[in-house]
């Protein structure tokens, strides 16, 4: 996103914590880091963790918020939301407040109590200044409007660099690199491994659709975040460990050869403020099966470019019985999801979207 508006002439810098970083991330961004016109500053988390305290990065917001126009904060409940939009107050320099999906009614109501003290601490305060909050799609927007405490709000979805997709992977260029799914009609999860993207949704219904076609396969891509040994244990008690394929994190081709090839992707997520793995898919042609939890499938339906119903075991059995023994269909479906993600989630234009609201925002 910082990329997409520094491509149209702006001054753009990051100012983050090693929050999850690993030790060789960390040593990338001992110093800033200059990317595509962004200057990246890291900065090292102390405690407590819960709330991802860093004096150092206070202290780098009390020199950049003042010099600049606008600041974009991300996420809520955290030490940098509350102290950012002090600075900000404090320098009066407005700023957008995107909440990456915390004020979801699936996610808001985790941890009740502990977000209850934080708002009545200062995350209320944080929401009723800011210059509007950022959503990623009109659903979410939507389904935070009870939490928003009347917030303005502003669509800008997430994106993709569209030029990454031109030219993908020749077909079987995946199975080639995995033999052993040569033949079969792989059903491709792809996205960190998290209790709220719907696996404990996929992996039994995929035991229904298995037990009907006995050539799919459960491809499961993604790092480990919290929930892979429980994921693992439901493909094991549900006899799948013969039909489940483990690739841990795939990037660059590697993952565009895996969306090129599969029969589907599949996300029945519980909570999904957008989904960028989706829009990825879709950019490699990809049909894709996707719940009605995730923000974008209004966008996506009325594309054709999948098909959606709610996390439930039997409606995503049917959905990827239908895509896998219908291939004329899915073809249509992804050339639709190709088309969408194109037009709609290429980050040069939503580069643009960013800088006209930037630009409103500063002059208001």
């Amino acid at each position: 996103m910082a990329r997409a508006v520094a491509a149209y002439g702006h001054q753009v810098e990051i100012q983050t914590t090693d929050r999850a970083m690993t030790d060789a991330e960390k040593a990338l961004y001992a110093s800033p880091v200059v990317d595509r016109g962004v200057t990246i500053h890291v900065h090292k988390q102390g405690m407590p963790a819960t709330l991802a305290v860093s004096w150092p990065l206070a202290r780098a917001l009390d020199k950049a918020i003042p010099a600049a126009d606008v600041v974009h904060i991300h996420s809520l409940y955290l030490f940098h939301v509350w102290y950012a939009a002090r600075v900000a107050r404090k320098a009066g320099k407005p700023y957008l407040l995107r909440p990456h999906g915390t004020l979801d009614p699936f996610l808001w109501q985790r941890h009740r109590l502990r977000k209850s003290v934080i708002e009545l601490a200062f995350q209320d305060r944080v929401i009723d200044h800011a210059a509007a909050l950022h959503w990623t799609a009109a659903e979410e927007m939507e389904l935070a409007a009870p939490y928003s405490r009347g917030a303005k709000g502003i669509v800008v979805p997430n994106g993709i660099d569209i030029g990454d997709y031109a030219a993908l992977p020749a077909l079987g260029e995946f199975f080639a690199k995995h033999p052993n799914l040569a033949g079969t009609k792989p059903v491709l999860f792809l996205s960190r491994l998290n209790f709220k993207k719907g696996l404990d949704v996929l992996i039994p219904a995929f035991r229904k659709a298995l037990d009907a076609d006995p050539a799919l396969r459960l491809v499961i891509a993604g790092p480990d975040d919290g929930y892979e040994a429980t994921a693992r244990a439901l493909v094991s008690q549900h006899k799948l460990d013969d039909a489940t394929v483990w690739l841990g994190m795939l990037s660059g081709r590697d993952k565009l050869a895996a969306f090129v090839d599969c029969a589907l992707f599949a996300l029945p997520s519980w909570s999904e403020n957008f989904g960028i793995a989706i829009v990825e898919a879709m950019a490699c042609a990809a049909p894709v099966v996707i719940s009605d939890r995730v923000n974008i499938w209004r966008e996506i339906e009325g594309a054709g470019a999948g098909l959606v119903s709610p996390p439930d075991i039997d409606a995503v059995a049917a959905h990827i019985l239908l895509l896998a023994n219908d291939p004329a269909r899915a073809k249509r479906m992804g050339a639709a999801g190709r088309k969408l993600a194109t037009e709609r989630y290429d980050w040069a234009k939503i580069g643009a979207q960013l800088e006209t609201i930037y630009r409103e925002i500063v002059g208001a």
